[in-house]
């Protein structure tokens, strides 16, 4: 979905989660990744923190800083190409590509110091700062999971409350995606991984609560495709404003992460993760092609960024090519990044891949 959104203007993204209300698909791969990040490292830091758990944790960290560099230039080198010889020239116009003509020498340095981040390439800085924080949110969780919560609520109320965020250069202001907001996202995640290593569910399946959520997910979708609801939902968020109530509270911004948005993805998630939807699709032979993206995360996230520049690229180059060229671009960008993770499973099998076992002969030629 993060795919398709990072085309705009193409008809497929009429079709993803950002169409239900007001989150998308950025806070399920930030939920995703605290989740992951508390089953990877979680059992090397049970015991307490150690130097070799935060360093397999800060390891990781290292790498998504190489991968938003690598991806960054190839989203410098599409943008200039498509610049150059194809009429793109409004490509240079927009995803803050202006300090590159404006001030080249503060752009490089705001791109290598990460206080100046590309349009769509945005998404890993923020995940790296987080995971530099994960070894203690995680030991955290592990001593108390009220803990954790109290700390990462705190501290999102905080941030609000103080516009706390990291500040850019050349440009003004601070990351569009703020990790010290978003670090709630993540702890959640975290807090749902924890719980799985337990074989629980963080929140129960309970009546009382699947029938109000899914109420509050049909008035959100209901509220971001009528106009009257828009105007009034939007007139009474700004009068609670002027009235005092801190802005992240009663809109959807996305650099704070607004109360509406995390509560439509909360919705979202907890109603998508009951036993009988998303689990039992997952486990289906059908979604095999998703299980294998999902096995090369990273590397798949990164040729599909740079995929998504080019396919801005060519819609900025070619912009009657409509419907048949939207096809191409999503279809066959999905297929690129499926046949590069079937490709790197088959060189490299994921760690978790059952491994055949070997015959009595083999066994004992072996030994």
């Amino acid at each position: 979905m993060i795919y398709i959104n990072h085309i705009p203007g193409n008809f497929y993204e009429h079709f993803t989660s950002r169409n239900l209300g007001p989150s998308d698909a950025a806070e399920a791969f930030v939920f995703m990744s605290g989740c992951a990040a508390a089953l990877a490292y979680g059992p090397k830091l049970k015991d307490g923190l150690n130097w070799p758990g935060i360093r397999k944790v800060w390891g990781r960290a290292w790498l998504l800083y190489m991968v938003h560099i690598l991806t960054t230039v190839w989203a410098i080198a599409i943008a200039a190409s498509a610049t150059l010889w194809f009429g793109g020239e409004a490509m240079l116009e927009r995803n803050a590509f202006g300090p590159l003509l404006e001030t080249p020498l503060e752009f490089l340095v705001g791109i290598a110091t990460l206080g100046h981040q590309l349009g769509y390439v945005n998404i890993l800085p923020m995940y790296a700062v987080m995971l530099l924080g994960a070894p203690f949110l995680i030991r955290l969780g592990q001593r108390s999971m009220w803990g954790l919560f109290a700390f990462t609520v705190g501290f999102w109320v905080l941030t609000g409350l103080t516009r706390l965020d990291p500040p850019n250069f050349p440009y003004k202001g601070g990351w569009f995606f703020n990790p010290f907001a978003w670090q709630l996202l993540f702890s959640l995640g975290i807090l749902t991984g924890l719980a799985l290593r337990k074989g629980k569910r963080l929140v129960p399946v309970t009546h009382w609560l699947i029938w109000p959520v899914f109420a509050w997910l049909i008035f959100a979708f209901a509220w971001v495709h009528m106009d009257v609801l828009l105007k009034n939902v939007g007139h009474a968020m700004w009068q609670l404003r002027q009235w005092g109530v801190p802005f992240f509270l009663v809109n959807s911004d996305k650099t704070f992460v607004g109360v509406p948005r995390l509560l439509h993805f909360l919705g979202l998630a907890y109603i998508l993760s009951l036993p009988w939807l998303v689990p039992q699709i997952a486990a289906s032979r059908w979604t095999k092609p998703i299980r294998t993206l999902g096995k090369q995360g990273l590397q798949v996230f990164a040729l599909g960024t740079v995929l998504a520049i080019f396919g801005q690229a060519v819609k900025v180059s070619n912009e009657a090519g409509g419907f048949a060229q939207d096809s191409v671009l999503i279809f066959g960008g999905l297929a690129i990044q499926w046949a590069f993770a079937a490709i790197r499973e088959y060189i490299k099998p994921h760690p978790n891949r059952p491994q055949p076992v070997p015959q009595v002969g083999q066994s004992q030629a072996q030994s």
